[in-house]
């Protein structure tokens, strides 16, 4: 069924509800590596500063923005299928985004959902000054940070999530590591340190969070978050700083 038009809403429906912890989508244990590698630089964790991109991935780069500019100019004429094309291009990626961001298998789902509308009804205002990507992400990230200020507001517990079948469930306790399961003393280790990660990271601001997630799980530049969350990269460097000196002094007992 085409995304375009009424059929938009077949988006994040029931049939498409595979449960993104089967699909490996949320990777805990990678993002609390990245965490302890952001704010403990003396931990196992860290595996090293990013590397610069290659002339080889430059250019398959500017080959993917090249394409979907064609792909939108033809969405704006009109044409369905582009749009489709589109969609398969970044569906998983938005639902990747949305689901870790928000630790919720339905609220990712409804954001996911509602950023490909967003996207359909808003495309003929692109305008070429960024990325598909970029401007895709914006609306995702905005659209999570209003559910993440909601959740604050509500005062949810963020280590119960909801899944598909909207049975709530334990988030870590549904993560498991096989290599740390053979050892008892690891395993606790773990999930001590991944709690203790997931509350700091609850105290910090819904932008905080955004801003810290988007740098060290999403891998994105300070450029390119700024403009996604309309701001200005010195603002996002700021925003990053006291999330991660927040961070950084909710972890200093952590080992």
């Amino acid at each position: 069924m085409s995304i375009s038009d009424a059929s938009v809403l077949s988006v994040g429906d029931g049939r498409r509800r595979v449960s993104p912890f089967a699909l490996g989508l949320l990777d805990a244990q990678g993002a609390g590596n990245a965490v302890k590698s952001a704010v403990m630089p003396n931990s196992a964790a860290q595996t090293g500063v990013r590397t610069k991109l290659t002339a080889e991935q430059m250019e398959a780069r500017q080959q993917a923005r090249a394409e979907d500019d064609e792909l939108i100019r033809a969405a704006q004429k009109g044409e369905r299928s582009a749009f489709d094309s589109l969609v398969r291009r970044y569906d998983r990626s938005v639902l990747r985004l949305a689901l870790h961001m928000l630790g919720n298998e339905q609220d990712a789902q409804d954001v996911h959902q509602e950023a490909f509308l967003k996207a359909y009804r808003h495309l003929g205002n692109f305008r070429f000054e960024c990325s598909f990507y970029t401007w895709l992400y914006r609306i995702v990230t905005n659209l999570c940070l209003d559910q993440m200020r909601r959740r604050k507001s509500r005062r949810e517990d963020p280590a119960t999530v909801l899944d598909s079948s909207g049975a709530e469930m334990d988030l870590m306790a549904n993560l498991t590591d096989g290599r740390a399961s053979a050892n008892p003393a690891r395993e606790l280790e773990r999930k001590t340190m991944n709690t203790a990660i997931q509350s700091a990271l609850n105290e910090l601001t819904p932008r905080e969070r955004m801003v810290f997630e988007l740098k060290h799980y999403q891998g994105l530049k300070l450029r390119t978050i700024g403009e996604m969350l309309s701001t200005t990269e010195e603002t996002a460097k700021n925003t990053l700083f006291r999330a991660t000196r927040k961070l950084r002094a909710r972890l200093a007992d952590v080992r």
